[in-house]
């Protein structure tokens, strides 16, 4: 009984004796890594893609954009944004020919223009990171004594860039087996893509073991004509501005053949293990950790290039400290910890412990982290102040809008009635009140379909819609009363469908599941009750709602577009009409098909920003305001919270290789962690006083029993 009680007293000890260590209890990181310059964060599910050719999501993104380079980025600092060399030498020199292939002048007709080409110059000296594909030795077999899943435990090497290995990844989108996403788009522009596409189907299907490497070289796309090592062009159909900001995306990243050598070996397709598992690039970083179940890691590329942070940026850049940095080279940390955290809660409380340098802002913590004042002005609480916690706010280049299928009998069409139906239901549908109650006020209503920050959008009250906006005392939406007014116009006084003498009934199809998608749709409901329009939820997965929109099946739905580079085009395709989805089989969801609005389009599309540019917008623009296909929706406001030790952080919407610009305070970190993760002992005192004392009879009875025996 002594024995346990000096036990207790032991292990109480021990425990103050920790305390006293610099090292929190609750500190989820190896002592290892608490001191170094590495960045802390978390992903919620694997990157089903790690292989730039298919890749097109930001949870991929947030990986292969630290590993791979392409040949342009926009600038981290500068708005308006604003491309630059990555890894080209220079920005492209573009020429054009007509269909007879005679060059023309720079100031040619758009109309006259056959072909564009762009001449590429990529950076010398540059080297791939360290990779057992570049040992020549293990390209066609690996050591007969490695059976493991690391790759990076067999030998390594590398070797320089060249154009060859742009050249190959252009072929890769091309090939029928890769399966990239914007292999469509591009056998659109260019030259030689879609003849390629045709041969490796042809080729893989005469020779299925004819390796994917040989099969590829030994084929040439017309379009694209390597030039030297460090030179090469690409030809496209027509004029198309907007190409170069493809080539500053993570699909025209150089790929070297050798890691599609090497991730052919038997073995390595048995484990899964490929180009989704372990890149190759020559990015800042490389991924030397993949363990989805637990955590990724991006080390450090020793064979990075010289590149440096940015010397200018924009007018407050200096102001906002986002200088301090100017001239050094990058990366300015040494690795990346990506946690696995599936749920919030979790990785707020972290967030707050100091054990992840930034974070997002959930439904779940958005009032404990930020307020508002009585002008509605966005502020941090003062808790978050205290801790020295900093926010960014940025308006997305995204649109979220809710959709008519203008195939439909009811609401499609473009007559006077289908369209009055259209602007009644785009005026009673609040999305002021839809951001205030499930964005927590994060986003701002749309006006049009081009958000904020992009070339075409009007700022203010010249740029409201007046369809559903009127500006008395300030912009407010028409009242309900004009709604019912256009609904009966159109046919439906007071929502009374004529052909049935009931309220008019619409669909809704959604794949919107779980108890907060029940409460947006309880909402929509309401909006729709406004008219006495009774609206029917379909719900369904995800497979089934993308079938009904190839298929035109559906009546009204809602979805969102993520800007992929910072032009107007990218976002007015959406309603062009030969993208219609069910009749091309284009992202024009709605199936949108105006005349007018397409010749002006086409014109748009290839000129450059000019105020001309702008008055074709603006016309457009008109147009769908008028024939409303959406309900125009909200463009999202991001919000994020960063710690006082995370440096240069700057709202970039475009760039997804931002990581080698943060700069990290790795002893502020600890200093802070240290602060808020003291453990508290005195609980344990009072619980070990508490059981000695409830020992104590147990005692004194033993050692009664004890001497008696003795007697």
């Amino acid at each position: 009984m002594s024995k346990l009680i000096t036990h207790a007293i032991v292990i109480f000890f021990l425990l103050f004796l920790s305390a006293c260590s610099d090292k929190a209890l609750n500190n989820p990181y190896s002592q290892a890594d608490e001191n170094g310059k590495i960045i802390y964060t978390a992903f919620s599910e694997r990157p089903k893609h790690l292989d730039p050719a298919k890749a097109y999501s930001s949870n991929e993104y947030a990986i292969i954009a630290q590993v791979y380079e392409p040949l342009f980025q926009y600038h981290y600092l500068k708005r308006p944004y604003q491309l630059e060399p990555l890894l080209a030498a220079s920005m492209p020199t573009v020429t054009y020919f007509n269909h007879e292939g005679v060059q023309l002048p720079v100031d040619v007709l758009d109309a006259d223009i056959a072909y564009s080409e762009y001449q590429l110059s990529i950076r010398p000296e540059v080297h791939f990171q360290p990779h057992p594909s570049f040992n020549e030795g293990l390209h066609t077999k690996l050591p007969a004594d490695w059976k493991g899943d690391d790759v990076y435990s067999l030998p390594l090497s590398t070797r320089q860039l060249t154009s060859d290995d742009f050249i190959y990844q252009i072929k890769r989108l091309a090939d029928p087996v890769t399966q990239s996403p914007i292999a469509g788009l591009m056998a659109k522009y260019i030259v030689g893509f879609t003849e390629f596409s045709k041969k490796q189907a042809a080729l893989k299907k005469q020779h299925p073991a004819l390796r994917k490497t040989q099969r590829l070289q030994s084929e040439s796309m017309w379009g694209v004509k390597r030039i030297d090592a460090l030179h090469f062009s690409i030809r496209i159909k027509g004029k198309y501005p907007q190409f170069v900001n493809w080539l500053a995306m993570p699909f025209f990243a150089p790929m070297p053949w050798e890691a599609d050598e090497f991730y052919s070996h038997s073995y390595l397709q048995k484990k899964n293990i490929s180009l989704d598992w372990f890149p190759v690039g020559t990015g800042p970083y490389y991924l030397r950790e993949n363990n989805p179940n637990r955590r990724m890691v991006l080390a450090k590329n020793p064979n990075f290039h010289d590149e440096f942070y940015p010397t200018q940026g924009a007018k407050d850049s200096r102001e906002k400290g986002l200088l301090n940095d100017a001239g050094k080279k990058l990366p300015l940390t040494d690795k990346v910890i990506f946690s696995l955290e599936k749920e919030s809660i979790p990785y707020w409380n972290k967030f707050l412990q100091g054990y992840y340098d930034s974070s997002g802002i959930s439904s779940d913590s958005f009032d404990q982290a930020v307020s508002f004042s009585a002008a509605g002005e966005v502020g941090l609480t003062q808790d978050m102040v205290g801790r020295g916690i900093g926010l960014q706010t940025a308006v997305t280049t995204s649109s979220y809008y809710m959709g008519f299928n203008m195939l439909d009998k009811v609401v499609g069409g473009y007559t006077e009635k289908a369209k009055k139906l259209r602007q009644a239901i785009s005026i009673v549908v609040d999305y002021e009140e839809y951001i205030s109650i499930f964005q927590n006020g994060r986003g701002v209503p749309a006006q049009s379909i081009i958000p904020p920050g992009i070339f075409g959008h009007i700022a203010g009250n010249k740029g409201i819609n007046p369809t559903v906006y009127t500006l008395q005392n300030g912009l407010i939406r028409r009242p309900v009363d004009d709604a019912k007014a256009l609904l009966a116009e159109a046919g439906y006084a007071n929502g009374i469908d004529p052909s049935t003498a009931k309220p008019l009934v619409l669909y809704f199809d959604t794949m919107d599941s779980g108890p907060d998608s029940k409460a947006r749709l309880n909402w929509l409901r309401k909006q729709f009750n406004k008219l006495n329009i009774q609206l029917v939820v379909r719900g369904t997965d995800y497979n089934r709602f993308q079938e009904k929109m190839r298929n035109g099946n559906s009546q009204m739905f809602m979805w969102g577009w993520n800007a992929d580079y910072p032009d107007p085009e990218n976002f007015l395709f959406l309603l062009y009409g030969k993208n219609a989805k069910a009749v091309h089989g284009g992202e024009n969801a709605a199936n949108y098909q105006n005349a007018q609005f397409d010749a002006l389009f086409e014109t748009m599309s290839t000129m450059d920003n000019t105020p001309q540019r702008q008055a074709i917008i603006n016309r457009m623009i008109d147009i769908t305001r008028d024939d409303a296909p959406w309900l125009w929706g909200f463009h999202p406001k991001a919000f994020s919270l960063h710690h006082a030790w995370y440096k240069n952080v700057n709202p970039n919407l475009m760039a997804n290789n931002k990581t080698k610009y943060i700069n990290i305070d790795p002893t502020l970190r600890q200093h802070y962690q240290a602060t808020w993760n003291k453990p508290v002992y005195w609980p344990l005192a009072v619980l070990l006083l508490i059981f000695i004392c409830l020992l104590m009879p147990a005692y004194v009875i033993y050692r009664r029993i004890e001497r008696s025996t003795a007697l």
